[in-house]
Order: structure tokens, then sequence, then C-alpha cells
């Protein structure tokens, strides 16, 4: 299952969500909507700076992390960031992969 870490970060709303529920319970609830999904949730963190909050998940595929993310986005207290993570093994099949690209001016 491919694996996406999303970035978050609250809204002074969001930021009042996450006072009332605590730090667990919004572990808890994304969790539950990423199991809704048919995903899984590796790891949770919230953290200083930049990002208020990091979130490492297995989702079935690229189309239900944007799904994730349009249900974060459309609710209007956090916004997102996802990248897709790449393990070494699909690395290395990338690596064997013949492009015919040209780079431009050449």
């Amino acid at each position: 299952m491919p694996k996406f870490l999303v970035k978050a970060n609250y809204t002074a709303d969001g930021a009042k969500g996450i006072i009332r529920e605590g730090g667990s319970g919004r572990r808890a609830a994304i969790d539950k909507a990423l199991q809704a999904v048919g995903g899984r949730m590796e790891a949770f963190y919230f953290a200083f700076g930049d990002v208020d909050a990091y979130v490492i998940a297995d989702l079935p595929d690229n189309a239900t992390a944007a799904a994730v993310a349009l249900a974060v986005g459309q609710a209007g207290l956090a916004s997102t960031q996802t990248v897709v993570l790449l393990t070494p093994e699909e690395v290395d099949a990338a690596s064997k992969k013949a492009v015919p690209y040209r780079p431009p001016g050449a």
C-alpha cells in the first residue's frame, strides 16, 4: 500500500479544537478517518515550527490520499500538504527505467 507523509497546519479555530479535545483525541480522530477509507496510520506527531503536525499513513492509492486532503481542506480548520513516500526498492525500480528525456535547449 502506498505510503504518504501529510503535513498539517491548524487555523486559530483548529488550534482551539486541539485545546478542547487534546492531542490524543486528534490522533484518534485522524486514525478513525484513515481506517474508514481503507488506510492505516503509521505515526502521528505534533511539531514546533512551520508545520503543526505530521502524519505518516498507508493509503490505498493517490485518489484516496486526495480525498482525505479534500475532506480536511473543506472543513476549514486545517490545511495539508501531502507527500508521496517511496521505498528504496521503488527507487531501485525507477532507476532502471529508461526515459527519453531531452533537457531544455539541448
